[in-house]
């Protein structure tokens, strides 16, 4: 069974009783050794039992283990140790103490980090997209792109983004400082963002677009993985998709942003409106990326202004829901290359890049997405206002479809249905010119595309949950991978494709169906799995043994 543990990684789901691990049993399974090494808590002497109140907050499943008081300590001969030792700072504190410490510090880490995220995000996406209405205001024309030349300098962007992707969360791991390493990134993507307003030419086009994928690829994979250093299983998939509302809330105002610009700033300066509109949103960007700097914490390690107490319990409580394993972040023990190796070997996690593939091949429609909006036959103006309403639902439907799946702990129906939303609405846009019935078909394309995105990168930190570092891996690795459609999907609405793009509506809902196969693979993979766990665990308890990690079960 611990290699079963080893290939997934999945959720713990305890007893608030402390969980003894057979070590000597432990050790013996090589497959273990592999998968579920490199944590040095794992091999303490001395057992201290975990908390129940933090085992409370995390809404683990009742299982039955041998209780032990809580200083009680055991050697080699007793079988086996007691997970997450309760950190010196802590052991003067009640469980009401604790349970009020644990709230304090999520609530002010709520405030600090999710608004900053969220409005880096915004910014990250309005950079990466301005291309888009910029577009609509002569671009091509002034530039004198011609055939597909607007398609490359769309899709260059993804190929520096691909390649960054990985290297760049191996170097946050290196560096340890998400404050300092996001915002420096973000200052170096607005820069590049103003740059784009003073280019004339194809080439330069695409030279700074290629580095502006380069240096924004570091945002996405970083930013989950300092989420994932700061909550539990529980806590965070509600919050990856009100992290996530910041690209959608991008996609809304975006259009309304340079509507704005066009209609108000065309010839000042001497400059055309589409210049004003990557000058005036890289400036914006490096201000908010210094104010960020001061307000972002740090992992949980290197993060100066929590007090001590605060520190403990914000590192201790990840080592629980981690089943005891250390805090990455807290030490070099956990090298992100040892994590990407147990990724590569992980035959499920392979389906999962399938599914967030095919979920995310549509994301390249963004770009295209006032054009496509264009072909309804309304004004510039008009079109570019017509753009938010899609990208409002999508962030109300992301943030409903997160918090529901968190609350019933399910991961296949919520990001089936939502990527099934989405092949409807390509299907509908397909079909039809009309203005009624295409504009419906976006206000369910949408939606269904980014929720389905979450969702599925959410599967993949939950089945990848353990150890930290291959999850860290994975969400670098799978997103990457994931964005490597979107270098291609520039290609499906080129010129002379309206008003129908066929082209890319077929492609994008062919995508779909794809992942939505896999998640169904995934899904009874997964099942198959428990059952196997469920199994094991009757054997070894009718037998009188207790298997570590007991009560270890996948998300489906």
């Amino acid at each position: 069974m611990p290699s079963d543990y080893a290939e997934s990684g999945e959720v713990l789901q305890a007893d608030k009783t402390p969980m003894v691990l057979h070590t000597s049993e432990m050790y013996k399974d090589e497959r273990f050794q592999s998968g579920w090494e490199s944590s040095s808590s794992f091999a303490a002497s001395t057992p201290i039992s975990v908390n129940s109140s933090i085992y409370n907050n995390m809404d683990i499943e009742k299982k039955p283990h041998a209780s032990m008081d809580e200083n009680e300590s055991c050697d080699s001969k007793s079988q086996g140790q007691v997970i997450s030792p309760k950190p010196e700072a802590l052991q003067h504190l009640s469980d009401e103490e604790l349970t009020a410490l644990e709230k304090r510090l999520r609530r002010k880490i709520d405030l600090r980090l999710l608004p900053c995220m969220i409005l880096i995000y915004i910014m990250n996406y309005l950079d990466r997209n301005a291309i888009g209405a910029a577009r609509l205001g002569g671009l091509e024309q002034d530039l004198g792109l011609k055939g597909n030349e607007f398609q490359t300098a769309v899709s260059v962007l993804f190929v520096g983004y691909v390649l960054m992707q990985v290297p760049s969360n191996m170097l946050l791991n290196k560096i340890g400082k998400p404050a300092s390493y996001l915002t420096a990134c973000m200052i170096g993507w607005g820069v590049l963002c103003a740059s784009t307003g003073a280019v004339h030419s194809f080439g330069a086009l695409t030279a700074v677009r290629f580095l502006l994928g380069f240096v924004e690829a570091a945002f996405y994979p970083g930013a989950m993985a300092t989420l994932s250093a700061w909550y539990v299983r529980k806590e965070l998939g509600v919050r990856t998709a009100i992290f996530y509302s910041g690209s959608l809330i991008s996609g809304a105002f975006s259009g309304l942003i340079a509507a704005g610009i066009i209609d108000g700033m065309n010839g000042v300066g001497g400059l055309l409106a589409w210049r004003w509109i990557f000058i005036l949103e890289g400036s914006a960007t490096v201000v908010i990326a210094f104010c960020c700097y001061w307000i972002l914490p740090d992992f949980p390690a290197t993060t100066k202004w929590l007090t001590e107490e605060e520190r403990a319990i914000a590192l201790w409580r990840m080592e629980v829901d981690a089943a005891g394993e250390q805090d990455w972040t807290a030490g070099d023990q956990q090298s992100l290359f040892h994590g990407f190796k147990l990724l590569l070997q992980d035959p499920k996690n392979w389906i999962l890049i399938v599914v967030c593939y095919g979920a995310a091949s549509a994301i390249a429609i963004n770009s295209f997405f006032p054009t496509i909006v264009k072909s309804m036959g309304k004004d510039r103006i008009t079109t570019l206002l017509l753009t938010a309403p899609p990208y409002l639902l999508a962030c109300i439907v992301c943030a409903v479809v997160a918090w529901n799946a968190d609350r019933v702990q399910e991961r296949f129906w919520h990001t089936s249905l939502s990527i099934a939303c989405a092949l409807a609405g390509f299907i509908i846009s397909a079909s039809t010119t009309g203005i009624g019935p295409r504009y419906f078909g976006a206000m369910i394309m949408l939606p269904g595309i980014y929720s389905g995105f979450n969702m599925s990168m959410v599967w993949t930190a939950n089945t990848n949950f353990r150890p930290v570092s291959k999850r860290a891996a994975a969400l670098a690795f799978n997103n990457a991978l994931a964005t490597i459609c979107s270098i291609y999907g520039s290609f499906l609405c080129p010129n002379g494709a309206e008003p129908r793009f066929i082209l890319a509506f077929s492609v994008n809902a062919a995508m779909a169906t794809i992942a939505i196969v896999a998640s169904i693979a995934i899904h009874f993979v997964l099942k198959r799995a428990n059952r196997k766990l469920e199994l094991k665990e009757a054997e070894e308890e009718a037998a009188g043994r207790h298997l570590p990690g007991s009560g270890f079960r996948y998300l489906t």
